[in-house]
């Protein structure tokens, strides 16, 4: 796949940014020495734990060198020299040592085997640290099944393959209790479905090109890519009609989890 484009992503930050707000807000810790933002995209949400734990060692991840090379321009070393970015895959990832928090925003998604990675990942805290995920959880809304609808047809398939496979299989809220329960002091679950005004089809598919549509888009040829796109285009236009003010508005529901270490 290729690499992200930080650009695309950021046209829309503070939708984006929004839920990582809101699964920091409900982090139970008064202070941190070392807290790891897994997934770190272009360092929106490290420069939110920055701002949260001013005294801590803070390192942001990522497997995308683009989004690294854009997240140290956003905080570069000479401003926050406690603060660093570093390329790693999340599905082997370890810490240097053990921290206070691991924070996860809107990156776990794409990691496989959460029934192995979660537990793991938690038990890499010092005891009393927080494990704060959040994940879409959008697969049975219009974008995402017209993604795999269009990815059907026979034009398509070929080049993109079996479609079911590009994303990780999400458990339910009761699931990811039921695997974090056992090693937490406490849990704290919860579900929302954010409602963004969009200002056409088009952002609709701007939006999620920069995200969950890479996959299907990126085997594609040119051209192949444009009919997609189009083809695409013109289903999102008709599940999400315009409202009253002339916009459309997005449904996006997303998975929030914190657990805090025994």
């Amino acid at each position: 796949m290729a690499d992200w484009n930080p650009a695309l992503y950021t046209r829309y930050e503070d939708e984006r940014t929004r839920p990582a707000h809101e699964l920091l807000a409900r982090v139970p810790l008064r202070s941190a020495r070392l807290a790891i933002d897994l997934g770190c995209g272009p360092g929106n949400s490290t420069q939110l734990l920055v701002e949260r734990f001013p005294g801590a060692d803070v390192i942001g991840t990522d497997n995308s060198q683009a989004m690294l090379d854009a997240a140290r321009e956003r905080l570069p070393a000479h401003s926050h020299p406690r603060v660093r970015f570093e390329l790693s895959d999340i599905a082997a990832w370890q810490p240097p040592v053990a921290p206070d928090l691991i924070y996860a925003n809107a990156a776990l998604q794409w990691v496989p085997d959460h029934e192995r990675l979660l537990p793991r990942l938690l038990d890499t805290l010092v005891p009393g640290g927080v494990l704060a995920i959040q994940m879409p959880d959008n697969r049975a809304e219009p974008t995402h099944q017209l993604m795999r609808d269009v990815a059907a047809e026979p034009e398509f398939a070929a080049a993109i393959g079996d479609y079911t496979r590009l994303r990780t299989e999400l458990l339910d809220l009761t699931g990811y209790y039921d695997l974090l329960a056992p090693r937490a002091a406490h849990i704290d679950v919860w579900r929302t479905a954010y409602q963004h005004p969009m200002a056409s089809a088009r952002a609709i598919v701007d939006w999620v090109r920069a995200t969950g549509l890479r996959p299907f888009v990126d085997p594609l040829t040119p051209e192949l890519r444009e009919r997609f796109l189009a083809e695409y285009e013109r289903r999102v236009d008709a599940a999400y009609p315009a409202r009253a003010d002339g916009r459309r508005l997005l449904a996006f529901p997303r998975l929030f989890i914190i657990a805090t270490r025994k």
